[in-house]
């Protein structure tokens, strides 16, 4: 499963349009944020994503989750969020 990671400078447009190739090529993708704002970006990208499958009759789910990760050798905790077709 591809991974995407998000941060609060992300444009949600292009997390959009990233989650929609890979959905449209597989069947689920994973996105890792850090932080309120990172959070924020990935679902706005989700919600824009869901607009562009939409009318091929593509739906999605998400699943949140939390994931222990490391940057720059500091231990972090991330929400992980798999995105399904439907």
């Amino acid at each position: 499963m591809e991974t995407l990671k998000v941060s609060s400078k992300s444009k949600p447009t292009s997390i959009a349009g990233a989650l929609a190739n890979i959905i449209r090529k597989e069947n689920s993708v994973e996105m890792n944020a850090v932080g309120a704002g990172a959070l924020n970006q990935g679902i706005k990208g989700i919600a824009i994503a869901r607009g562009f499958l939409a009318p091929s009759g593509v739906d999605l789910v998400c699943i949140p989750s939390f994931q222990d990760i490391k940057i720059e050798n500091e231990n972090k905790t991330a929400i992980k969020l798999i995105i399904k077709k439907v």
